[in-house]
């Protein structure tokens, strides 16, 4: 006989108390269900969950039983469960969400219903979702060829010379790396991104825009797409691939690898338009090294670039080199933001200054120039969230890539003319991916070319990165795509009210009718922030969409709060002050500068709060008043963050000038002053203000999230210096034999 099952444990768990044959491994894999103390094991079975699903308590003990035994049912046979489980604990957790809500929602379905939705969710044709594109007689221009052939200049050229245009990067740093270079040009461009519009104040016929920004709506004579290899994005993807479809255009140039091509070409022919092909070799060599460090760090040389694929390992090996070689490092990963990437690239490229080296994630494989001479990486794999995978082929290639650039944001500052130089100085840190200036003369190969290498750290990953640089990576077969905001709401019209929004996109997702040569991106980040905000009311289908578009993270419990949080402000209609809104850790701001992996954490956390906010600021300008106010605090957390990044190293001067900083501050607090002064001679009665010794001013110090308002008013903070910062201490020194004045210096770490 069986024992006896306990109701407080979730259903995997009392499925693995009976006597089933199965395989071993399914045992741990159960155990990441939702556990409860209630009967029925889910927190759906929450008030606010009920109220939110539009059933009562009886109903949903009725369903869960059902759910139970449906799901035991599929356990038995190994089918979707298991190999939900496989992938990890989010995987079964979405399966498991969804099977309940089936359970719920589709009995209420009649059968004309059910056909109904099937026929709008028919996904086979997208083209037809932009008929505005499809009246203008296009021309696609494909440009392709490796990282560093000129791609991206010559697409650039022609938009100079367009009457009207738009340019679409994947990233932030190039959009505004093209709005920054036709202003200067004197072609008034606009910069729009999900957290930031600026207009000019004259009429203007240019825009530069992240992809997912791009003006579907506009009619114009040149567009330019970059990175078209991310059309096959496995989230992104959507993007441009609703850009090729739907942008205006009379030309289109369209910039990206040679594996591009065939998905492109064959997309042009769905649609009827008409495509040209110009393909670009690379300007300077790229050679993979004859050997591997064998893992020693006293073998890296000035200009090296050390790739690592995790954020912890980023940090350990800065503080390894820095130790070892008594140079300072750089450092470039994704969850920083986009203007300390730039700042700290730009510390790299100066060479007069003590950042001989640099450690990056594969945040650098775009939007970033470099000086790299070799490119290193650490590993050979990366973690996809659930395991560690090999790196494939086009990231190795666009990665290494980055090395032995032709010009540098550095050297085109120093050998090109006068007028482009201060606006190059301005953007040396960020880039376009083969154009360092567009208003630069042509590129030409080099007279003597600049060899960039490519190895390994270790001595075991170098024959796959061997390989892998020998290989041409796979086709492009498919490209993503993401149904119209009409599409989704006109589904949603077919379920009754309380349904969870996450189920309605899952089921369109479930029963669409697809092309062969698209596929749907993934749902994952979508459903994840569906489900945050779910219980809450009176959001419309729209606002629900905006916000599961949002730049949130959802494995960060205090973002799934502060979205929830900024949801219900929209759904009541009141003020989303700033400074009202909970789980924002303004606090941080009042806190001691430190090199604590921690620190740096919330710091870059709370950034992308900031970052959410001012994107929600943009949909809903009503509700979110106080973007000027958030704007300013995000450029504190950004000097913040820069600002803990340079001030705190770990190469052996930097270490004894923090001994020493510390020893001057205790002393300092007992009164005793510099040790390596004269003794202090009695003081003097003297009302006269001590003699300057610089003239930098300072914003007053930040004391608490009340005056952040004021600190606004008070201009935008200084940029921390570029190679080592200041410490502003007092000192008593004699002056000529007077009698010690206190008086405010530089003392430089």
């Amino acid at each position: 006989m069986p024992p006896q099952t306990r109701p407080s444990l979730c259903l995997f768990c009392a499925f693995a108390s009976e006597h089933v044959t199965r395989p071993l491994r399914l045992r741990p894999l159960a155990q990441v269900a939702y556990r409860s103390t209630n009967s029925s094991g889910s927190e759906l079975e929450e008030p606010k969950a009920l109220d939110s699903l539009k059933i009562d308590e009886e109903t949903f003990e009725r369903a869960w039983r059902r759910f139970e035994q449906d799901t035991r049912q599929n356990l038995r046979k190994k089918g979707d469960v298991l190999s939900s489980a496989n992938k990890g604990k989010n995987s079964l957790d979405a399966l498991l969400r969804y099977n309940f809500y089936a359970q719920i929602c589709n009995a209420k379905f009649t059968q004309a219903e059910l056909e109904n939705q099937r026929e709008l969710a028919d996904l086979r044709y997208p083209g037809e979702w932009y008929p505005g594109a499809r009246s203008v007689g296009r021309t696609i221009h494909l440009h392709v060829g490796p990282t560093n052939s000129g791609k991206t200049y010559h697409a650039l050229k022609r938009l100079e010379e367009a009457e009207s245009g738009v340019y679409l990067g994947p990233l932030r740093l190039l959009a505004h790396e093209v709005y920054s270079r036709l202003n200067a040009k004197g072609k008034p461009c606009a910069l729009v991104t999900g957290e930031e519009k600026r207009i000019p104040d004259v009429d203007y016929a240019m825009t530069s825009c992240t992809v997912e920004m791009a003006p579907l709506n506009a009619k114009l004579d040149v567009a330019v797409i970059d990175e078209i290899q991310m059309i096959n994005h496995i989230e992104r993807g959507w993007a441009w691939t609703a850009a090729l479809l739907g942008l205006q255009a009379k030309e289109v140039h369209v910039c990206g690898e040679e594996r591009a091509v065939p998905i492109v070409r064959e997309l042009c022919a769905l649609l009827g338009d008409k495509v040209e092909v110009h393909r670009y070799s690379r300007l300077t060599p790229l050679e993979v090294a004859d050997k591997s460090l064998n893992g020693n760090l006293n073998k890296l040389e000035k200009g090296d670039c050390i790739v690592s694929f995790s954020v912890l390992g980023i940090h350990a090996l800065r503080k390894e080199i820095e130790k070892k070689t008594g140079r300072k490092v750089a450092i470039v990963y994704g969850s920083l933001p986009p203007e300390t990437r730039a700042q700290q690239a730009k510390l790299f490229n100066d060479p007069d200054n003590d950042y001989d080296f640099l450690v990056a994630s594969d945040a650098i494989g775009m939007g970033l120039n470099l000086s790299v001479k070799r490119i290193i990486f650490e590993a050979m794999s990366k973690s996809n969230g659930q395991k560690l995978m090999p790196l494939n082929i086009s990231d190795v290639k666009q990665i290494g890539g980055r090395a032995g650039r032709y010009r540098t944001a550095h050297q085109a500052i120093s050998e090109g003319s006068s007028k482009d130089a201060p606006e190059a100085t301005n953007n040396s840190g960020n880039g376009l991916d083969d154009s360092n200036s567009p208003t630069a003369v042509q590129p030409s190969k080099p007279k003597s070319s600049t060899v960039g290498y490519v190895t390994t750290l270790e001595a075991f990953d170098y024959p796959a990165l061997k390989s892998k640089m020998s290989k041409d990576p796979p086709m492009i077969l498919t490209a993503g795509i993401f149904p119209p905001a009409i599409i989704i709401e006109r589904f949603a019209n077919y379920f009754p009210p309380g349904t969870p929004f996450s189920y309605i996109l899952l089921r369109l997702h479930e029963i669409a009718d697809m092309h062969p040569r698209f596929h749907q991106c993934d749902l994952r980040d979508i459903t994840s922030i569906a489900d945050a905000i779910q219980t809450v009311q009176n959001l419309s289908v729209i606002d629900r969409l905006t916000l599961c578009s949002a730049p949130a993270n959802m494995r960060n419990p205090n973002e799934q709060k502060f979205i929830h949080a900024l949801a219900e402000c929209i759904a009541e209609g009141r003020s989303g002050h700033l400074l009202d809104l909970p789980y924002l850790p303004l606090e941080l701001l009042d806190q001691s500068p430190s090199g604590e992996r921690e620190y740096l954490r919330n710091l870059e956390q709370m950034h992308k709060m900031l970052v959410l906010y001012l994107w929600l600021s943009y949909r809903f300008p009503n509700v979110f008043t106080t973007r000027s106010l958030a704007d300013y605090t995000k450029k504190l957390v950004e000097n913040s963050i820069e600002s803990c990044l340079q001030d705190f190293s770990f190469t052996p001067a930097a270490i004894k000038a923090a001994k020493r900083k510390k020893k001057m501050e205790e002393l300092m607090k007992r009164g005793k002053g510099d040790p390596n002064t004269e003794p202090e001679p009695a003081k003097r009665d003297s009302q006269k203000d001590p003699p300057k010794i610089s003239n930098r001013t300072y914003p007053p110090k930040l004391k608490s999230k009340k005056n952040i308002s004021a600190l606004s008013q008070h201009g935008t903070p200084p940029s921390p210096l570029p190679v080592v910062p200041t410490l502003k201490l007092k000192l008593r020194l004699p002056l000529l034999g007077l009698e010690p004045r206190t008086l405010s210096v530089a003392f430089c770490s």
